[in-house]
């Protein structure tokens, strides 16, 4: 359960997380107001509200705090200080925003809560309202206190009707019934009527109770659809009546511990149409059951005896609870939350006594007899008598105000003594002694057939006389003079009544009856006489003022006669405004607490009394200006000595000359109609009416056939103007064909004008476009030039790099040449060496075989000669063959050799040429195939020659004289190319340019 404390705060939010009420309890948030003062304390709430949309509700304290509680968008503001304990509430009026609150001062007010500001004071209730109930339109209301209730129009905020009864009957309830125009009213003898709203024509009333339930009524609930009347009392039995049937159907006895009930409250059902079947039972333990009237089951209960419940209100959707608690705290309740355990039996704790049929009452349950035309009632009481409430047949006059004489306690007499002890009345009680002093008799339905008759014809234009900023100040005002008007026709020609009944206007200004009857108090009684001399001031009156102030003040009647300042400049505008132009708001009403309690003379007196106090800035006057200004406007005067005398001007002042001889004593208005007014000479009136009308009339004569030549001169007018109107319009049709000529002409001037700057910028356009293109075809061929140049000196590069490539190579290779020749020369000397020690060997050997073959063939040397001739010159022969195989294997060589040379020579041609024709055809080609081939052929011949010997290293350097000359060949045909390339791509560029 969460808490909020209000404190001083004026606004803010009602809880800080989102409720989650339990099945438990379902308290939703537990409000109080706690103050943060010197001395902190509780302020308890005392009365509770919901709006029609049951989202809404207001609360207030006792101390007159009301707060409103918005549990939908969870903010709550204070919209009123009452300053005073509210008695009741009432949040669903026609206007929204607006709601009425039943104060301790026995008042009912109307605040709006988003203006906070007050719309209408009602009074009329001598005692606390303690109910107050609205008309499902919002439109009417219905305040009810133990002595009487009354019926309200919230449209006007006017009493309509009054009930008035017998002190030994009370009141217990007045209330309208749901959804329709019947108003219940519950008397605390247990008798229950029921009226036409409109008419107030008695409807029905219900029987009386059986004698076997001994109950007395105090508390009653209705269900929405009007139908179904509970009832209760001191008493744990509860009394359900059918009104359609005007029977007691049903008896409900509450458990045991119900001793009292204190509060009824039928739960509303968003599916049951109405017929609400379950109602809530608050009881003198704190706890409120709720019951189902139909099985007589207890459904849930709020409240404990820890925690009591006060009064508790059910929205009118059914979601909600509020009950203010026994300790001053207010509790929200979730029914919803409450109502989610409702399919679990409950323990039957209630039982029905009695269930009577609807169409027929048991004769001993109900002793009563219903006869056409008059109701019987059996006699209840302690000695076996009733007191029997008696209602007159005139409805008319049985709601009239008998209001003739002083409330009990309050004594003219006494007032005087209070208010010569105080100087003045309590400001809190003023208007209520005013109007118990005067004796206002408060006649609403005369006052009404007055301000029905609508605004006088004298005071249409009143707003013109008198501008008034307040729009509903000049509309009160306006309304109460054409009240008095249609009172008496004097009052329509008179010229100072806005005057004179302006500040009472301003002072009653939200109860317009009060206001209209105490101007018409103050006329009839302190302006007697005052209409005698009409349509002049009243002479006589002011004779009469100028006799007592010549009795008590000779020098300053002497000074005003010396200076020609008559009564009616020192006396009479004192009486015509009352005195509200020199007071202020404070003065004038000490001043008026004084004259409504004393004779009609005492008004006269104060204005001797002004002019004796004042006599010092009087006499410094001598210009008859000063003294207009001194009594018209305010001036530095004590009110008080003023009034003190007045007393001893009315006490001093000799019997022959005082007023009160000629004034009459006070006398009321009647009750029920106004009395006729008619103390002023009729036949002027009347004459200065029939001379009004005549000249009204000849006025109206008059307008009318001024209005007719007016319409004659109008149509003249209008068809001069029309006229002139149409010359004027060809006059300026013409200039406009005119001006719209030149205007063409200029035109087709900057026309073609504009052609020829458009014609000059077209070819501005043309040249800059062909700029552009030339400069584009520039650029571009510039770009393509440095593409190929780029190229040129990557094939440049490549070229470079290749010879270097080749280079290396062939310095390699020439290296391994080198290697494999000293290897030759080296096998070549190891095989001579070998040679040459095999021979030796051979040499030796022969040699040894020679000196054995010469000691073998000395002895046969003759023999053997011829012999070794013969082998001699086999051995040359052998020889000479040798040398001729040597020679034929060299030529053999060199041919081949000098072959090869020609077909690498041709091979090297054939590549440069077409090397060469590709490059004209395409310069961005790459040559890496031609010098991939040639390095192939190379080391092919390199291979080649590898394996010559020696004698090859000759053809080998003529070799690399001719690479060396077919290099510089090529070198100046990529140079010629490149250079005719060049010269094309400029003669190119030339005949685009050109």
């Amino acid at each position: 359960m969460q808490s909020t404390d209000l404190g001083n705060k004026e606004s803010g939010k009602i809880w800080h997380r989102k409720p989650s009420p339990g099945t438990r309890d379902g308290i939703i948030v537990n409000i109080i107001h706690n103050t943060s003062d010197y001395h902190p304390k509780v302020l308890r709430f005392l009365n509770v509200a919901f709006d029609g949309s049951g989202d809404c509700l207001i609360a207030g304290d006792h101390q007159g705090n009301i707060y409103v509680f918005d549990l939908h968008g969870n903010r709550f503001n204070l919209v009123q200080r009452t300053a005073q304990a509210c008695t009741a509430l009432a949040f669903n009026l026609h206007r929204k925003s607006e709601f009425l609150v039943a104060l301790a001062d026995y008042s009912v007010k109307c605040f709006d809560t988003v203006t906070k500001e007050l719309v209408s004071w009602m009074r009329g209730h001598e005692s606390s309202v303690f109910s107050i109930s609205v008309h499902a339109s919002g439109r009417y209301a219905i305040t009810t206190s133990s002595d009487t209730a009354q019926l309200w129009d919230l449209d006007t905020f006017q009493r309509k009707r009054k009930l008035n009864i017998r002190q030994s009957v009370g009141i217990q309830k007045v209330f309208f019934l749901p959804l329709s125009n019947t108003i219940l009213s519950c008397f605390k003898d247990n008798s229950i009527f029921a009226w036409e709203c409109d008419t107030l024509f008695c409807k029905y009333q219900l029987p009386a109770p059986p004698e076997s339930s001994s109950i007395l009524y105090k508390v009653f609930a209705v269900t929405r659809d009007g139908r179904i009347l509970a009832a209760g009392g001191k008493s744990n039995h509860l009394h359900l009546w059918c009104l359609e049937a005007t029977q007691l159907f049903r008896i409900i006895q509450m458990p045991t511990k119900v001793r009292a009930i204190r509060h009824l409250e039928f739960l509303p059902d968003s599916f049951d149409a109405g017929s609400n079947q379950v109602l809530g039972v608050l009881s003198q333990d704190g706890i409120m059951r709720f019951i189902n009237i139909q099985t007589c089951k207890l459904l849930f209960e709020i409240g404990s005896l820890d925690e009591g419940i006060s009064t508790s209100v059910i929205s009118p959707h059914g979601r909600y609870i509020a009950s203010v608690m026994e300790n001053g705290s207010l509790n929200i309740y979730s029914v919803q939350a409450l109502t989610q355990e409702l399919n679990k039996p409950p323990p039957p704790l209630v039982k029905v006594i009695e269930d009577l049929p609807k169409n027929k009452l048991s004769s001993s349950g109900l002793k009563m007899m219903v006869a056409s035309g008059r109701v019987q009632r059996p006699a209840k009481s302690r000695e076996s008598k009733i007191q029997t409430r008696i209602l007159k047949q005139d409805l008319t006059s049985n709601f009239e105000n008998k209001e003739n004489e002083l409330s009990g306690g309050l004594n003219k007499k006494r007032l005087q003594i209070l208010l010569k002890g105080y100087g003045e009345y309590p400001t809190k009680y003023r208007m209520f002694i005013w109007r118990s002093l005067l004796q206002l008799p408060e006649n609403h339905t005369a006052f009404s057939s007055l301000i029905d008759k609508g605004t006088h014809v004298a005071f249409l234009n009143l707003q013109k006389k008198y501008p008034i900023k307040s729009r509903k100040l000049l509309r009160v005002l306006q309304r109460t003079l054409s009240a008095l008007a249609h009172w008496s026709a004097i009052f329509s020609d008179t010229p100072y009544l806005p005057l004179l009944a302006f500040p009472f206007v301003k002072l009653f200004q939200n109860n317009q009856l009060i206001c209209f009857e105490v101007v018409a108090t103050l006329i009839i009684n302190w302006c007697q006489h005052w209409f005698e001399y009409f349509p002049n001031p009243p002479i006589n009156i002011l004779s009469t003022i100028e006799n007592i102030l010549a009795f008590h003040d000779k020098e300053l009647l002497q000074h005003f006669i010396d200076h020609d300042i008559t009564s009616q400049l020192y006396a009479w505008p004192l009486l015509e405004t009352v005195f509200s132009e020199v007071l202020t708001r404070e003065e004038w009403l000490k001043l008026f607490d004084n004259v409504f309690s004393n004779h009609p003379s005492f008004l006269l007196m104060t204005v001797v009394a002004y002019n004796i106090c004042s006599r010092a800035p009087l006499l410094n006057c001598t210009l008859k200006d000063d003294f207009e200004y001194f009594f018209h406007h305010r001036n530095n005067l004590d009110i008080n000595v003023v009034i003190r005398e007045v007393y001893h001007l009315m006490e001093t002042t000799p019997a022959n000359i005082h007023p009160d001889s000629m004034l009459n004593v006070f006398v009321a208005l009647t009750k029920g109609q106004y009395p006729i007014f008619n103390q002023y000479p009729k036949f002027i009136v009347d004459y200065q009416t029939q001379e009004r009308e005549r000249i009204r009339n000849d006025e109206l004569d008059y307008l009318r056939e001024r209005q007719t030549v007016e319409d004659m001169h109008a149509e003249v007018d209008q068809q001069r103007i029309k006229d002139e109107a149409w010359y004027q319009k060809q006059e300026l049709l013409r200039k406009a064909e005119e001006t719209r000529r030149e205007m063409l002409l200029q035109e087709e001037e900057k026309m073609l004008q504009q052609r020829q700057r458009l014609a000059a910028v077209r070819r501005e356009l043309k040249i800059k476009e062909l700029h552009l293109q030339d400069a584009a075809r520039r650029r571009f061929l510039k770009l393509q030039q440095d593409q190929r140049e780029m190229e040129l000196r990557r094939l440049d590069d490549e070229i470079e790099r290749k010879v270097q490539m080749r280079d290396q190579e062939i310095a390699s290779t020439a290296k391994d040449l080198e290697m494999r020749q000293l290897e030759l020369e080296s096998q070549k000397r190891l095989y001579e060496k070998n040679l040459t020690r095999n021979q030796e060997v051979i040499a030796k050997e022969i040699q040894e075989d020679a000196d054995a073959y010469r000691r073998k063939v000395d002895l046969e040397e003759h023999m053997f000669h011829k012999l070794i001739e013969t082998d001699q010159t086999q051995s040359r022969k052998t020889q000479k063959c040798k040398e001729a195989e040597e020679k034929e294997f060299h030529l053999r060589w060199q041919k081949k050799a000098s072959a090869l040379s020609d077909e690498s020579r041709k091979w090297f041609l054939k590549q440069e040429m077409s090397a060469a024709l590709e490059h004209a055809e395409n310069p961005f080609n790459k040559e890496v195939l031609r010098l991939q081939n040639e390095r192939v052929a190379s080391s092919s011949q390199l291979n080649d020659i590898s394996e010559m010997d020696s004698s090859t290293q000759i053809s080998l350097n003529r070799k690399t004289a001719e690479w060396d000359s077919m290099e510089q060949n090529l070198i100046k045909k990529v140079r010629n190319l490149r250079q005719r390339l060049t010269e094309q791509a400029r003669d190119r560029c030339q005949t685009l340019i050109s």
